[in-house]
């Protein structure tokens, strides 16, 4: 049994792997995992206290995927709830959906019996209103709603940096079962319904019992565009070793053109229990623990090179 996981998993990896100890699955181990780094307002990239798009709302998005059934949830551009993974387990679960949206996705976690709360925290209204406020005249940052050119200042927001952040778990239980779970509040300053890799399955989230299991976390453009997640595991398919994998998953991002580019990190595991994990960033860090660890081990990602560019 282990769990592998983004470094900011820190604040739920101890409880995602007690689960896995009690006998839960590893769907339900990755969602409880997830959950905890969710709440944390202290993380501006996932949940509550997340960076809001450029109208200082937060979008949500999160999926989950069972790797024994390949059966997938996911919710995006959710605005209202905190637990986004949660309610894209519910959409797996409860529906013959996979992906559900916007106004659809928020009506059902009020079905699902979810309770509704504000999730622009203080510190990250603040962040998003002195970041536009360097460059808005004061009288059209106050009618920002009514601009019929809101593309030109998304383009003006955008921080290459704050571009990507989330939270990435993959579990494997007792039964060798493999679930993979991502969840993010995007973009900082997005336009409004923009939605990364997150809730695409196959492009930021793919698990299968049969090969393993991968998770991105970056510039999800890009992870859309290569269909990263299901690339590792196809190449894991193909008889690579879980390094050769990432390493050519990675790859393939190289090869993308077009005038944005910028990073991209995956975790994986193979079907033997092995974690791995890749970035196009030097010194870039993932944890992992086992049933039989006291204490999860923060690992270094393998480095990939990746060209960048902006504009």
């Amino acid at each position: 049994m282990i769990v592998v996981a983004s470094s900011n998993g820190i604040v739920g990896i101890q409880t995602a792997v007690q689960v896995l100890r009690a006998g839960g699955t590893a769907v339900d181990a990755v969602e409880a995992g997830i959950r905890l780094v969710e709440a944390n307002p202290d993380d501006h990239t996932v949940g509550y206290g997340g960076y809001p798009n450029i109208l200082g709302q937060v979008e949500l998005d999160a999926s989950i995927m069972n790797g024994r059934t390949l059966e997938s949830g996911a919710v995006a551009a959710l605005q209202g709830y905190p637990h986004p993974i949660s309610i894209a387990r519910k959409v797996m679960e409860e529906l013959p959906h996979v992906l559900l949206a916007g106004a659809g996705a928020a009506r059902f976690a009020a079905e699902m019996g979810f309770t509704a709360q504000e999730m622009l925290t203080p510190e990250a209204q603040r962040v998003w209103q002195e970041r536009l406020q360097r460059h808005m005249p004061p009288e059209l940052f106050a009618n920002l709603h009514a601009q019929p050119a809101l593309r030109d200042w998304v383009r003006l927001a955008t921080d290459p940096e704050r571009a990507g952040g989330t939270v990435n778990f993959i579990a494997q239980d007792a039964h060798g079962d493999i679930a993979c779970g991502v969840s993010t509040s995007g973009w900082a300053w997005k336009y409004p319904g923009r939605l990364g890799d997150s809730p695409i399955i196959g492009a930021g989230n793919y698990a299968d019992n049969r090969y393993g299991a991968a998770a991105c976390t970056g510039m999800g453009e890009m992870a859309i565009r290569a269909a990263t997640a299901r690339s590792l595991v196809l190449y894991l398919k193909m008889g690579m070793t879980l390094a050769e994998a990432g390493t050519e998953a990675m790859r393939d991002l190289a090869d993308l053109h077009g005038r944005f580019l910028s990073v991209m990190n995956i975790i994986a595991l193979d079907r033997h229990g092995q974690p791995a994990a890749f970035s196009s960033q030097q010194g870039k860090t993932y944890i992992y623990q086992r049933a039989d660890m006291v204490e999860p081990i923060e690992a270094l990602r393998t480095f990939v090179a990746i060209p960048t560019r902006w504009g």
